[in-house]
């Protein structure tokens, strides 16, 4: 099972491939992020331990090294004023040498107060430095002439004083050194820190540019297909298939042109199919919707329509105005379904003066019923008036008499599910005009409907539902017309 399992790098592939260009982009701006704040950590940290060594060179060893000179300077001061005192015997001298001695003991509190030098012999200099005065007080104490100082005292002093002036060097070499070694080590972080900056910056702007191109790749890829797609249809081959099968949004999109395609591909043979008169979808539309609702048992209303006595019109006035008849019933079925129908409801052109209307059982009867109003208050503009205020019409049937037709009225025949266990468009169909031949026996425009109980259509059966309704005309008490005017 171990060996079977997917390496890391190749589950990372498999989530990359995966991921939406969203998550892409943002996982690619996270790493970039995270290498800008390694960056940033790795520069700040050593700018940090700049400024510290600076710091201490600011605050510890410059200020000691300045210290240091000072009580040398104080030292040297204070044996000339008790030189100059022993020879003068001047009280401003002696004033003098104190001052200085002051001096020397504020330096050597300044020096213990100094940051990062508590290894400093603090106490070694004052105490040495108050065995140096109290060398000079003896002095004063025990010589009688003012003007000469014993030799022995000036030994000690000479002494005591070297002693001092050593032990300040000392601490001022020390400074010194911390100092250099502070600079060098600043120069080395500084040398560290420009070349790992530059690496780091190196490595984000190689990332960057790597990230950047396979996402553009990626996308740039995908588009093309798309645009290739794109060309293919518009070409006309609906069939075409991309090769795309990334799980983010491109991979999405085209899942979804995919669908557009065969939808179009569904459009254009409806476009095909429609009647170039009315524009309405036509007999292969008319069953492929027929059959739909049949599959899924939508509970549906057939609806045909058919006007009567178009041929003699057209023969009377010709097929343009017959063409201007056509559509206007088309205008008055669109018109009629879009404001009583639903999105769901349809509507086609057989051919000729035959129509369709496919709806619901529960929204057929007012339909029809409105189409036939529009229709008969329509139907008026077409014709002469001393023709429609004759009523009828001069013209010859098919087998060339003369005769008189009526104006022409609209027949509608609606077969439904609620009365018929219907099973193919065929049956549908053949129903639909055993019905229309009743419904135009009748005067003036009319919708009928077959009431009678659902017919049960089982394998073996002798009597089918086209058989019966075949047998409608004998039972005419059955058939009950919805409209007649």
């Amino acid at each position: 099972m171990t060996a079977m399992r997917a390496s890391p790098a190749t589950r990372l592939l498999n989530f990359l491939f995966r991921a939406s260009i969203a998550k892409k982009i943002l996982m690619g701006y996270l790493a970039l992020a995270a290498l800008i704040i390694v960056i940033s950590v790795f520069a700040l940290s050593n700018l940090e331990r700049l400024n510290e060594m600076n710091e201490g060179i600011i605050r510890g060893d410059l200020p000691l090294i300045e210290a240091a000179d000072k009580m040398i300077d104080n030292l040297l001061a204070q044996e000339l004023y008790a030189r100059r005192y022993g020879i003068l015997g001047s009280s401003d001298m002696l004033a003098l040498f104190w001052e200085r001695s002051k001096e020397f003991d504020l330096m050597a509190g300044k020096i213990s107060n100094l940051p990062g030098k508590h290894d400093i012999p603090v106490d070694r200099l004052i105490s040495l430095h108050t065995e140096y005065n109290n060398l000079f007080v003896d002095s004063f104490e025990h010589v009688k002439d003012p003007a000469a100082v014993a030799q022995g005292y000036h030994d000690r002093i000479t002494q005591k004083q070297e002693e001092l002036i050593g032990l300040l060097k000392e601490v001022s070499s020390r400074a010194l050194k911390a100092q250099n070694d502070k600079m060098r080590m600043s120069a080395d972080i500084g040398t560290i820190a420009f070349r790992g900056a530059g690496l780091l910056c190196g490595m984000g702007i190689i990332l960057s540019m790597t990230a950047g191109m396979l996402i553009t790749r990626t996308i740039s890829k995908s588009i093309n297909h798309l645009k290739r797609a794109t060309e293919e249809i518009a070409e006309g081959r609906f069939e075409y298939q991309s090769n795309i099968r990334k799980q983010d949004e491109l991979g999405e999109l085209f899942l979804a042109f995919g669908e557009m395609s065969k939808r179009l591909k569904h459009l254009e043979e409806m476009c095909l199919d429609a009647s170039p008169l009315t524009r309405l979808p036509g007999g292969v539309a008319i069953e492929r919707v027929l059959k739909t609702r049949l599959d899924t048992e939508v509970p549906l209303a057939f609806c045909l329509l058919d006007m009567d006595n178009f041929k003699a019109f057209t023969d009377r006035y010709g097929y343009a105005r017959g063409s201007e008849v056509i559509k206007a019933v088309a205008r008055v079925m669109r018109t009629t379904v879009g404001e009583i129908g639903i999105d769901e409801d349809f509507i086609g052109h057989i051919g000729g003066d035959d129509f369709v209307v496919i709806t619901s059982p529960d929204r057929y009867l007012e339909i029809c019923n409105t189409i036939i109003r529009r229709f008969d208050e329509t139907i008026v503009d077409f014709y002469d008036p001393q023709d429609f205020h004759r009523g009828y019409i001069i013209g010859r049937n098919r087998q060339g008499q003369t005769m008189s037709f009526p104006i022409m009225t609209l027949s509608i025949a609606v077969v439904t599910s609620q009365h018929y266990n219907l099973i193919d468009p065929v049956q549908v169909g053949e129903l639909a005009a055993e019905l229309k031949e009743y419904a135009k026996s009748l005067p003036g425009s009319v919708c009928v409907a077959d009431r009678r109980k659902k017919d049960v259509l089982q394998s073996g059966q002798q009597e089918t539902a086209v058989a019966s309704a075949r047998r409608s005309r004998t039972r005419m008490r059955d058939v009950q017309p919805k409209e007649h005017h």
